[in-house]
């Protein structure tokens, strides 16, 4: 089986044969903040598949980000770009999860923190503590967040 850092080096390469621009500038800065990602720390290694799509994520999060930016900024088109930047490397992550598979999982935790006795305030660091795990990467943290302050409230 291919890892997903292949898949990537793959795709680039398609991409510029077929002279796709966006495609391959952002395969390329992607490969590159996996390549630094690799020589970061003490001893350079080789990345996992989950490392490489940890690295996707914070990349198509930064592209969510900007393009907000240049939203608010009235540049339409810089904006436009980063979205379609975010689009390419969503194709790469877990399929994220639905407002309602969220709110299930979230009511789940909750419940599960209550039993162990969790209650107010500190109820949402153990609801996120049994949360996060279940659904890493597959759906951004501010929204999980946003999903448990909301169940908490009541």
């Amino acid at each position: 089986m291919t890892t997903l850092k292949a898949r990537l080096k793959d795709d680039l390469t398609t991409a510029m044969k077929a002279r796709d621009e966006l495609r391959s500038s952002t395969l390329r800065l992607t490969l590159t903040a996996v390549a630094k990602e690799e020589v970061a720390g003490t001893t350079a290694r080789e990345l996992s598949d989950d490392e490489v799509l940890k690295v996707i994520a914070k990349e198509a999060k930064k592209r969510r980000e900007a393009a907000e930016a240049f939203e608010k900024g009235g540049r339409a088109e810089s904006a436009a770009r980063e979205l379609a930047e975010g689009e390419i490397l969503d194709a790469y992550l877990p399929k994220q999860l639905s407002d309602d598979e969220l709110a299930a999982i979230v009511a789940a935790a909750v419940e599960e923190a209550r039993a162990a006795g969790a209650e107010g305030p500190r109820a949402m660091g153990a609801v996120m503590k049994i949360v996060n795990p279940k659904v890493a990467g597959l759906a951004d943290g501010g929204r999980v967040a946003a999903a448990v302050k909301k169940l908490l409230a009541g």
